[in-house]
Order: C-alpha cells, then structure tokens, then sequence
C-alpha cells in the first residue's frame, strides 16, 4: 500500500524504532487507523476500527449542507446527525455554526464513544444517543443529515475497506435500506432540510422514492469532485 511522504513521516514520529506497521501496510491495513487521526474540514478527528474513516467527498457534504441552512436563514437550527460514526459532520457543523443545537446518534456504543471523545477533543456540546434508525422514529428537527451504509452486500470494495466496521458500510435493498427508513421518517415530522450522501449509482432509486413519500418537497443531486452523482437535498417547496 503506497502513502504519502506525510503520512509516512507521521508514521515514523508515531513508531520511532518500530517497522511492525509495514506489515499491516503491506496487508492494505488503513494508514489512518495506524496514524489514529485525520483532519476533517480542517478538525482532528480521532479514528480507530470502531468508525469509519472520514473521506474527503464527506467533508463536501458538509460545506454544503452548512451554506444551505445559511441560506434558509436558519440561525439556531436543531440538526440530527444519523449515522454519526467518529462524530466528524456533527462536530464540523457545531464548528461552523456554533449557535446550532447538534444531536448525533448511531447504532454502535464503541462508535459513540469515539464520537464523544472527538467532541470532546474540539470542544463543541453534542448530545448522543445509541439508537437504531431501522427500528425508531425521530422527532422534529429542522436539519437532518446522514452519510449512512449504502454498500451493497455482494458489492466489491477496495481492499483497505474490509477492516472498516461493517455496521458503517453495508446495507440490504442493494444499499438502500437506511434512505428508505429515513424517508419514511421525514414523511412523519416536520423539517427545513435533509442531506444525504449517497452511492455513486443510487440517485434515480432514492430520488424516485424521496419523490413519491415527499412529494410537498424539492430533491436535488449533485456531483462529487469526481462528477459522479454523490449529495442529495431535500427542501420544502
């Protein structure tokens, strides 16, 4: 596995007079798990085998997602982080909005505690909960944002993605399943906005159940940095 000249002087600093990384480099092991931090539009962010790793398309999702409550005029919006992982987009968005009230959940307690910690590590109030969006309902927000799995089971990934958590990448109904139950939740409460990053070949079948469950709503696709079809929003008319 090739990293960069950075990574492998962070490496070295973090390792001194120790190679035993090279090993797990060599078996496509993430350089960020052995670092055990990333920057996240431009924040630490601590990783280990409990999160995903934050990629750079996610930290788009954000900027945008930032710009667009800016522009609704939403001073103190309440946001809900589904699928909060490490905690990256809702400690990012509390960063940039600090008068936001931030809720993050997810599924896994080892993830929340991450999560806590890096939010604790960039000083910013979130509350959190362990939740399963599959089996509950949530409530009123006026923001809801969500990087959820969206990999299909029989799917192939890089090789470095297999010692990513599981319960972070892979969904049923070919990687629809979270879309389709967060819908269905927006279709029970009342929201400004919703934000979504999704799989590069998933726009037309959330856009079109997005589309029939909210049909009161605007849908928006745009493209990633690699123009493939990666952030859809979800606003009132």
């Amino acid at each position: 596995m090739e990293i960069s000249r950075l990574d492998k002087e962070l490496l070295e600093k973090k390792y001194p007079n120790d190679t035993s990384y090279l090993a797990k480099l060599k078996a496509n092991y993430p350089v960020q798990y052995l670092i055990g931090d990333v920057s996240f539009c431009g924040y630490p962010i601590q990783v280990n085998e409990s999160v995903l790793i934050p990629r750079f398309e996610t930290e788009y999702l954000v900027d945008k997602t930032s710009k667009i409550i800016q522009k609704l005029n939403l001073t103190s919006p309440t946001i809900l982080d589904i699928g909060t992982g490490s905690g990256c987009i809702a400690i990012s968005l509390k960063k940039i909005i600090p008068s936001s009230f931030v809720t993050a959940l997810d599924i896994s307690e080892e993830a929340l505690k991450t999560a806590k910690e890096n939010a604790k590590l960039n000083n910013v109030d979130i509350t959190f909960f362990h939740q399963d969006i599959l089996n509950s309902k949530i409530p009123d927000y006026d923001v809801i944002i969500s990087n959820p799995p969206y990999i299909a089971y029989d799917e192939k990934v890089a090789p470095e993605v297999k010692y990513e958590p599981s319960l972070a990448l892979y969904a049923s109904d070919q990687g629809l399943e979270f879309y389709k139950k967060i819908v269905d939740n927006l279709a029970l409460i009342h929201f400004k906005l919703c934000a979504f990053e999704i799989g590069a070949t998933q726009k037309e079948p959330i856009v079109n159940y997005i589309k029939a469950k909210l049909p009161a709503y605007q849908v928006t696709c745009e493209k990633d940095y690699n123009n493939l079809d990666r952030y859809i929003f979800i606003m009132k008319v």
